[in-house]
């Protein structure tokens, strides 16, 4: 062997080293890549599982959510509903009184007492649950009265309310009812 022959062997030998190196550091940085394909795949798949529960859960929640709205709507009268209950305990035990034998002006004077009771009772309850009168010691307002008819009257001011005709309701501060009234010119 030559000295070049010595030369140039070793240059192949180190190439081809360097070759397999290569071969041998792309193999194992493709594995490397393949490795962490599959762990990104496994995430992926585990992130879309859990997107899907979440999903679920949501839809569960609005549908559960929804329907206790409704049943919610549904019964919102029920409290209003168990206060009125003692009023018509009332009426019943005055209608009932009534067909008692008593005397006249005895009976006459339990069914007053029983009325005032009851009504005392039924606005009770109403203002219980927001309902109030409309007052007759307010000023006239458009929007809680109607005047139905308008008067010449010495004793109480122009726009000035005379006589109520029927008593007007509110609830909270909506009127339920407006009040019928007389008003002074």
């Amino acid at each position: 062997m030559s000295k070049e022959e010595i030369e140039n062997e070793p240059l192949v030998n180190e190439e081809e080293n360097i070759d397999i190196k290569t071969t041998e550091e792309a193999d194992a940085e493709a594995e490397a890549v393949e490795n962490e394909f599959d762990l990104l795949q496994e995430e992926l798949t585990s992130l879309k599982d859990k997107y899907a529960r979440v999903h679920a859960d949501f839809e569960n929640i609005k549908k559960r959510l929804e329907k206790e709205k409704y049943t919610a709507v549904e019964y919102s009268n029920e409290k209003f509903a168990k206060d009125m209950i003692p009023v018509m305990d009332s009426l019943q035990m005055a209608y009932t009184s009534a067909s008692a034998d008593t005397d006249a002006n005895e009976l006459l004077a339990k069914l007053k007492e029983g009325i005032e009771l009851t009504l005392k009772q039924f606005t009770t309850a109403l203002e219980k649950h927001g309902v109030t009168m409309v007052s007759h010691d307010e000023p006239f307002d458009p929007n809680i009265h109607h005047a139905v008819q308008a008067v010449d009257s010495e004793e109480v001011e122009s726009g000035q309310i005379v006589q109520t005709f029927q008593t007007g309701y509110k609830y909270k501060n909506r009127p339920l009812r407006e009040a019928m009234v007389i008003v002074a010119n």
